[in-house]
């Protein structure tokens, strides 16, 4: 299994170790040794999978308070691109993003640490993807930065985006609180 630190400090790329044969493959998506060493010693709590068509954007979430959520994402099936945020004011990448293809051909995985929003997009003709939060689900606590925010300009790669009503009306990033500082 490799850990590999990207230009966002926290955000990890681990990439599986996948044995194939014949009958198909095999590989550790989770092994609480080596995430430690690897420098995720976090306990999770709650695992969540969902299966979007192609075009369908969710996101940017988050969680604020006692309830920030470090996310641990994969794709089970398809492909996505997945997006972190940063989201820690005072942070010398506040407000940038980091970005990458997530796919059941590679199996990889990022790790997003409390501080960041998170959101992906569906490239394949569906995708099912999971993740493993470090923090329960708490409705109260759950905050919606709009996708399309033209000071974040990120690019979805999708024509046409399928996106949810509490998507559509997130919150500008501008006007986020300071639910998070570095």
């Amino acid at each position: 299994m490799k850990f590999e630190k990207v230009f966002i400090e926290g955000l990890l790329l681990i990439t599986p170790d996948v044995h194939k044969d014949a009958r198909g493959f095999f590989y550790e998506s989770f092994n609480k040794k080596k995430f430690t060493e690897g420098g995720i010693d976090l306990n999770f709590v709650q695992d969540n999978i969902s299966k979007s068509s192609k075009g369908t954007i969710r996101g940017l979430h988050y969680q604020s308070g006692k309830f920030a959520q470090g996310k641990l994402c994969t794709v089970v099936e398809g492909k996505v691109l997945d997006v972190a945020l940063d989201i820690r004011h005072g942070s010398p990448t506040f407000g940038k993003y980091f970005s990458v293809e997530l796919n059941d051909e590679t199996k990889n995985q990022l790790w997003i640490p409390p501080g960041f929003a998170h959101g992906f997009s569906v490239l394949s003709d569906y995708a099912i993807f999971s993740y493993k939060c470090t923090s329960l689900y708490e409705p109260q606590s759950e905050r919606t930065i709009l996708f399309s925010d033209s000071d974040l300009n990120i690019n979805w790669i999708v024509e046409d985006p399928v996106v949810s009503e509490k998507d559509m009306k997130g919150t500008p990033f501008k006007k986020i609180e300071k639910d998070f500082n570095y």
